[in-house]
């Protein structure tokens, strides 16, 4: 016996069902959401919180990195576990005492500073770092090339806020600093991967010193467009000495095949 999956009632919004993971036009059973969305509704929000509670594993991602020849550093933040870090995000947005040592060392080594520190913490979704950070990297890196920006190694930020990325590039007397971190998980995107971008970081700087760049991944914005916006900002901040609210993204990305982007019509309105 089959089941006839369609709404009890035809709504034009369901045309648009194709074209988004957003939850419209799901239909009714009596006053009810039919069961097969209910179930979807509630697997969704299992992925959500899976997606945040899932611990970084920094050392497998510290390994992948050395097979691609970078070096990294094992960081952590003020937030001891996943718990605290949930409950106190001040704690994540600065690094604990041993962490901060081991760059003061590492600066000390290494005098003359950077030009770029990359960051990467776990945020509220280590699955999208999981997923999603590496093949950024390499997408920016290939981008960035040119530039011979002079790159600190990799910090890995466990229990790690945006930020975060302030502090470790004060130690580490960078210029400008890229944070990689997953962010808050919805219902429909449990691995999306942000991007936050500041120039001249140091610690106690608000969101308004930062540009974010978001919705990294496969069914959002591409790792080569989000590397192209990201290498656009930093060059601007570079010749203007600034970022955040001052510096708007206006890199264009234009089509392979020069034609301009046809316009759609809206099916609510007919043809």
């Amino acid at each position: 016996m089959t089941h006839d999956k369609r709404p009890a009632l035809d709504n034009p919004w369901r045309e648009l069902r194709r074209l988004t993971p957003a939850r419209i036009a799901l239909g009714r059973a009596g006053t009810s959401l039919p069961t097969e969305a209910q179930l979807d509704f509630q697997f969704a929000h299992a992925q959500a919180r899976d997606a945040v509670h899932l611990p970084f594993d920094r050392a497998a991602l510290a390994a992948e990195l050395a097979e691609r020849g970078r070096d990294s550093l094992l960081l952590h933040s003020a937030a001891a576990d996943r718990h605290t870090y949930l409950q106190r995000p001040d704690l994540g947005r600065r690094l604990d005492d041993d962490s901060a040592q081991r760059l003061r060392q590492h600066a000390e080594a290494n005098p003359g500073g950077y030009d770029l520190a990359l960051v990467i913490a776990d945020g509220l979704s280590s699955l999208a770092v999981q997923r999603h950070a590496l093949p950024f990297l390499q997408r920016f890196e290939e981008q960035a090339a040119e530039d011979g920006w002079r790159t600190a190694p990799i910090a890995l930020v466990e229990q790690g806020r945006v930020a975060v990325a302030d502090e470790v590039a004060q130690l580490l007397e960078a210029k400008m600093v890229v944070i990689l971190i997953g962010e808050r998980p919805g219902l429909s995107s449990p691995d999306s991967l942000g991007l936050y971008f500041t120039w001249a970081p140091r610690v106690g700087l608000t969101d308004a010193s930062r540009n974010c760049i978001s919705n990294v991944r496969l069914e959002g914005l591409s790792y080569g467009l989000a590397a192209h916006r990201l290498i656009y900002l930093m060059r601007e901040a570079s010749r203007r000495q600034l970022s955040g609210v001052n510096l708007k993204d206006d890199s264009q990305v234009p089509l392979l095949d020069g034609a301009e982007q046809p316009v759609r019509g809206n099916f609510l309105l007919g043809s």
